[in-house]
């Protein structure tokens, strides 16, 4: 993959920020060991991988696969795979021998398949050696474009979260549960699964999610209920959900009119704990308990998935829309407002972000 003079001062930017700190002796020295910033896109198969490493050389990787558009991905560095799920195969895959593909260039990434359970997938969540992954109902279309109305999703009918297990021999499908609600974003904090509940303004928290078993007596998949409902003031359409168990902050995506490139934002709810146990079943996250970041500076449009880094206080997010696809990050949020990112990268097919950092 190419990137210009442009690409590499933005990004050389944005790594100066990354690495900014109280400790000096750090920041001249190198602060991070490894700092990685993990992208699918829907406009191909590809994953980018941006390396920041070194701040004043960003090598960006291009991981080859046999999907033609993927959405939904997470770095395991316990076992230095990367798991990706593909819209166009209906698979989850697990990618091995990361650390040593990274290295600025071309390469070709290998590993294990699932069956293709999957029907439209979006979102995954890691809790140990588990993947979930969110399944948007859809009518097998696997558009480019995600920042349609998803009329198909009027249906709730199909929407599932597919449980598998990375075993010595793959990944095995464990359990499949179907909601009344279309899914996007998902993440684990603790042993319990929030979710954006998509096409709407709400999330849901499913409690010590894995421990739901389906029944294997029953043909037709299990229907599982939200223990919890909660709606978000002043947000649109969620579809992007990152939560930060060091800082408890949670980060939602809204994407606005799904037919718009530039009303879109980011939500963040700092003491979030504290503040969703605090709000009642069926009630609201009110205005005054967020850091919003919206308007024309913020090239936000349908940001469709986020993610964040509690060492650098950094908000990464893949934008689908705003200019066909780019890669945006923020890393001086503040009070929040019409801000500017630090990282501005177009990447047609934006689909979904990772970070790893290790210190």
């Amino acid at each position: 993959m190419k990137i210009n003079k442009l690409t590499i001062a933005l990004l050389a930017t944005a790594v100066i920020g990354f690495t900014s700190c109280d400790d000096d002796d750090d920041l001249e020295e190198g602060r991070f060991d490894r700092a990685e910033l993990y992208v699918t896109s829907v406009a191909n198969g590809d994953v980018t991988v941006y390396d920041f490493e070194d701040r004043d050389d960003v090598d960006v990787t291009t991981l080859t696969n046999n999907s033609d558009s993927n959405e939904g991905i997470i770095y395991d560095a316990s076992r230095n795979e990367l798991f990706v799920a593909s819209r166009s195969n209906q698979t989850l895959s697990a990618y091995t021998g990361i650390e040593d593909l990274i290295d600025g260039g071309v390469s070709g990434v290998s590993g294990v398949e699932s069956d293709d359970d999957l029907e439209s997938p979006r979102a995954i969540a890691r809790n140990g050696r588990f993947i979930v992954v969110a399944d948007n109902d859809g009518d097998g279309d696997n558009s480019d474009d995600l920042s349609d109305d998803d009329d198909d999703n009027d249906d709730d009918d199909g929407n599932e979260l597919f449980v598998y297990e990375r075993t010595s021999n793959g990944l095995e499908l464990r359990d499949r549960f179907e909601v009344d609600f279309a899914l996007w974003g998902i993440e684990f904090i603790g042993d319990d699964l929030y979710a954006v509940v998509d096409q709407t303004n709400q999330i849901a928290v499913f409690e010590d999610f894995l421990n739901n078993t389906e029944d294997d007596d029953d043909d037709d998949d299990d229907d599982l209920d939200a223990d919890k409902v909660v709606s978000i003031e002043n947000l649109t359409r969620t579809h992007g959900i990152a939560y930060d168990n060091t800082d408890d902050v949670m980060i939602l995506t809204d994407i606005g009119a799904a037919s718009s490139d530039n009303d879109g934002g980011l939500i963040l709810i700092q003491n979030f704990q504290d503040i969703f146990d605090a709000t009642p079943e069926g009630g609201t996250i009110a205005t005054g308990a967020q850091t919003r970041v919206y308007g024309s500076n913020t090239f936000l449009g349908n940001p469709i998935d986020v993610d964040y880094d509690t060492e650098t206080n950094s908000v990464l997010v893949a934008e689908v829309a705003n200019g066909g696809g780019r890669v945006l990050g923020f890393n001086n949020i503040g009070n929040g407002g019409n801000i500017a990112p630090t990282i501005n990268n177009l990447l047609p097919g934006a689909s979904s972000v990772d970070f790893y950092l290790e210190d």
